[in-house]
């Protein structure tokens, strides 16, 4: 399930905090396009039941906010063992005693701290203005006393990362659907939100099928197909649903392989980089450009956490960015102590990298589509202004 909306609400400062769902960005990329602190925990910390479901092998309920102490707050809420998603009692002993609040600190806690920067797994692919601004940042966490180690990268990434970008389905590009999440997921998408449908009792819509077939019937609303034969919220239409509901839901063995490859390749791949610190110690976490989607991508995979913090707004395009930390199962505790000590950092150093409002084109228009003509007039007044 889309987070937008909720990252939205935060960052039109309409609500304090607000919750989404991640199945591979779906937390991390609409807070980071907020300018927002979006913290995405390890699948099964926090219950998904009664949310609508994409994949329990990768959807994980994470939160919004315009602070770290925000989104930490809301996430310290709702983490815990569900009896109705299994997947929550994985969690058991793995959890720290009184919550995850009291692990939110200061800038001083990064003096000995130690992160790897997996340059060759992610951050070639950032581009040189995104790379220029992250690395000044670093610096300043390098002068707060923490150690920088490079080239931490994760492993085997030569095959398990894409090198042209987000793509669920690389596994299939390689010509391996036995290595693809999407595979998994189109399985996933078809039996879950089955059995999301038959708990409700407001609708008749039972099934994948009643969903694509809705679509359809009634396409000038909700956009059953592609364009230019509809009008769909997606240029292609529903051919994600349409890509699930030819699996049937069957787990076959090019799905049971897909499961076990996507799963194991990725935990061991951030496993082995967070093991290369300083003669063998763990690492404190893995700092990754989340405006690379390949570093999501992995930890969606792999189920592990992820929390990324508002540092600037590109300077061409005005959207803004982040800074990222990956670490591995039930490392929230390690997330919510390094993430507040550099949001310390950045909020009493008196750098300029930290949150700062979105600043691409149009981004307060009210009127969908945006009037190219009127925008222009409203962007030549705010630079007189």
């Amino acid at each position: 399930m889309a987070s937008s909306g909720s990252a939205v609400g935060v960052g039109s400062n309409a609500i304090a905090f607000s919750l989404g769902t991640e199945t591979d960005g779906s937390v991390i990329n609409p807070a980071m396009r907020n300018s927002l602190v979006g913290f995405k925990p390890t699948v099964g910390l926090t219950s998904r039941a009664g949310v609508i479901p994409e994949s329990e092998h990768q959807d994980s309920v994470g939160t919004f906010g315009r602070t770290v102490r925000d989104a930490v707050y809301a996430f310290d809420a709702i983490w815990g063992i569900d009896p109705r998603d299994e997947y929550s009692l994985a969690q058991e002993g793995h959890t720290p005693e009184g919550g995850y609040t009291q692990f939110l600190t200061t800038k001083e806690s990064l003096k000995g701290a130690v992160f790897g920067i997996p340059w060759k797994s992610f951050w070639v692919y950032a581009d040189d203005a995104q790379k220029r601004v992250l690395n000044s940042l670093i610096c300043s966490l390098k002068h707060a006393g923490a150690k920088i180690v490079n080239n931490t990268e994760i492993l085997d990434y030569e095959t398990i990362v894409s090198p042209h970008g987000w793509d669920w389905d690389y596994g299939s590009f390689r010509g391996f659907p036995n290595e693809s999440e999407y595979t998994v997921v189109k399985v996933d998408f078809y039996n879950n939100i089955k059995t999301y449908l038959s708990e409700l009792e407001n609708t008749n819509i039972r099934s994948l099928e009643d969903i694509v077939q809705y679509n359809y019937d009634n396409d000038g609303s909700e956009g059953g197909n592609p364009w230019p034969l509809g009008n769909p919220g997606f240029y292609s239409g529903q051919d994600g649903f349409l890509a699930s509901l030819e699996t049937k839901g069957i787990k076959d063995e090019t799905y049971l392989q897909a499961v076990e490859f996507t799963g194991r390749s990725t935990r061991d791949g951030i496993n082995h980089a967070l093991s290369l610190g300083p003669k063998g110690t763990k690492l404190n976490g893995l700092l990754v450009p989340p405006d690379v989607g390949q570093s999501y991508q992995i930890a969606a995979q792999a189920g592990y956490p992820v929390v990324t913090l508002p540092v600037s707004v590109h300077e061409s395009t005005g959207m803004p960015y982040g800074l990222a930390i990956m670490q591995t199962a039930y490392g929230e505790a390690e997330l919510v102590k390094w993430a507040s000590a550099i949001e310390d950092l950045q909020l009493t150093s008196g750098t300029p990298l930290k949150r700062s409002l979105p600043k691409w084109y149009g981004y307060l228009e009210r009127n969908i589509p945006i009037n190219n003509a009127d925008m222009l007039t409203v962007a030549s007044l705010e630079l007189v202004a």
